[in-house]
């Protein structure tokens, strides 16, 4: 493993241990928590990681509740095929270009069904329209979203793109 600074993306570690792998590594340093196919439990403690082949755990959730994601690291889920739901919750470095790379992954476009972001200052209407390219999406809930202007809007572009859409707003 390559010794770079923590905010430098490892491509070698992608390519070598596998986009789940590699992002579950990630996403536990930065505080958050990974749910694998097949499992209820949370994957929480980065020193506790499964081992075993690399193709045998796959991400089917992510729980970034007050965790240090941030834009530079979402080559990392870029790969990722199974990632069925994502909670982003008081994540303080999420901005709508981290959205905007949600919307554009065509992996997660295929496999995301809920999302969750709440308490994320840095998002406004323009991450959150972006959010209408992931086409499975079945549930979104937006709360405490003061970038987030709006909502009329929001519900109207989502209405349009995803008429069976659970849109839950708690929004000011």
């Amino acid at each position: 493993m390559s010794l770079l600074p923590p905010w430098t993306v490892d491509y070698e570690r992608i390519r070598n241990a596998g986009p789940d792998r590699a992002a579950s590594e990630w996403l536990l340093r930065c505080g958050a928590r990974v749910r694998y196919h097949g499992q209820e439990k949370w994957q929480k403690d980065y020193n506790h990681l499964p081992t075993g082949p690399l193709d045998k755990y796959k991400i089917q959730a992510i729980d970034a509740t007050d965790s240090c994601i941030m834009n530079i690291g979402f080559d990392y889920i870029e790969g990722l095929k199974h990632v069925e739901n994502i909670r982003l919750r008081k994540c303080h470095y999420i901005e709508d270009d981290c959205l905007e790379r949600i919307g554009q992954f065509e992996n997660l476009q295929k496999s995301l069904l809920e999302m969750e972001i709440i308490s994320c200052g840095g998002i406004t209407d323009k991450g959150i329209t972006a959010l209408r390219h992931l086409r499975n999406l079945k549930y979104l809930l937006l709360r405490d979203l003061p970038g987030v202007k709006n909502k009329e809007n929001l519900v109207q572009a989502f209405k349009t793109t995803h008429p069976s859409l659970e849109l839950k707003l708690y929004l000011k």
